[in-house]
């Protein structure tokens, strides 16, 4: 007789089945250069969009993460809806509703992820422009089911539904590794307060600091950043920035604030609080002392 864990082993799906061949193919997906040139084109487009301060609220800068998956909620929840009442006597009125309310919610939910995705890395925005363009067929289909159904063809419209329910779910299985193997929309920063020991430590002679230019420095694991103001006073902040984890002392100081040399991300110096996007996250703020001609560090509580 097998023992239980042997006989789990013999029904769980090997490396060349199910998970194994879909996340070789997700790295094919990250690695291929074939569509660089359309994502180019495409990124120059959105982030030329005149969007002004819309752009931060899109990102989601207002509520502390990216807004595109709370917004992506509503055309999939009522494309979801439609798909089980087209499957029970009586429900062609309230689908066919529900199929427009998803198309009504499509467009801004659309607009909000494209604008993230002009501020990925490369293989973010390979993975992720096949993500908008099953999303975009998904689209696609649901429109055509709706026309359907308005003309009393209801029989047709459920089928062009379900398929632009499979387009969708492929998308939000592109979008889900987005986030969740890729890092997408995270924040890069959140590891710092664990990785960072408690107390005072020193990480620069302060005669090293010229005034006004960032400097790396170091606490255990963590790396920081310490710009020294005209009154010899020095700031601190983490490093890496919270939106692609870009090196910020390779930034600007501009006006009391750092810039991140990736994305423009600002960040305020006094506290971390982020001025611009596309990051929707704070930087790690330390407090500073200097004791002896050398700048101590202490994260903030």
């Amino acid at each position: 007789m097998k023992t239980f864990p042997h006989a789990l082993r013999s029904a769980l799906p090997s490396a060349e089945e199910g998970p194994g061949r879909v996340l070789r193919a997700m790295d094919r997906l990250e690695k291929s250069p074939r569509a660089d040139g359309l994502a180019d084109a495409l990124r120059g487009t959105v982030r030329r969009l005149p969007l002004g301060a819309a752009r931060d609220g899109l990102h989601g800068r207002w509520l502390g993460h990216p807004v595109h998956p709370l917004l992506v909620q509503f055309p999939l929840g009522a494309w979801l809806s439609a798909a089980v009442l087209d499957l029970v006597p009586g429900g062609q009125r309230a689908a066919r509703l529900l199929v427009g309310a998803g198309l009504a919610g499509a467009g801004p939910t659309a607009l909000a992820g494209w604008v993230d995705w002009a501020e990925m890395r490369r293989p973010q925005l390979r993975v992720g422009l096949v993500h908008a363009a099953a999303n975009n067929v998904g689209v696609i289909c649901y429109a055509v089911s709706l026309t359907a159904r308005c003309r009393g063809h209801h029989r047709r419209g459920r089928l062009w539904g379900f398929g632009g329910l499979a387009a969708v779910s492929v998308g939000g299985a592109l979008g889900g590794h987005l986030a969740y193997r890729q890092a997408a929309g995270t924040n890069h920063a959140e590891q710092v307060p664990a990785l960072t020991p408690p107390g005072w430590h020193p990480v620069a002679a302060l005669a090293d600091l010229p005034p006004g230019r960032p400097h790396r420095g170091h606490v255990g694991e963590t790396a920081v950043v310490l710009v020294r103001t005209d009154d010899d006073t020095v700031r601190a902040l983490a490093e890496r920035c919270s939106h692609m984890a870009g090196p910020l002392a390779d930034g600007e100081v501009v006006d009391g604030c750092l810039v991140c040399p990736w994305h423009g991300s600002t960040f305020r110096l006094d506290d971390g609080w982020n001025v611009t996007g596309p990051a929707t996250a704070p930087q790690p703020a330390f407090d500073t002392r200097i004791v002896d001609g050398r700048v101590e560090v202490r994260l903030r509580a």
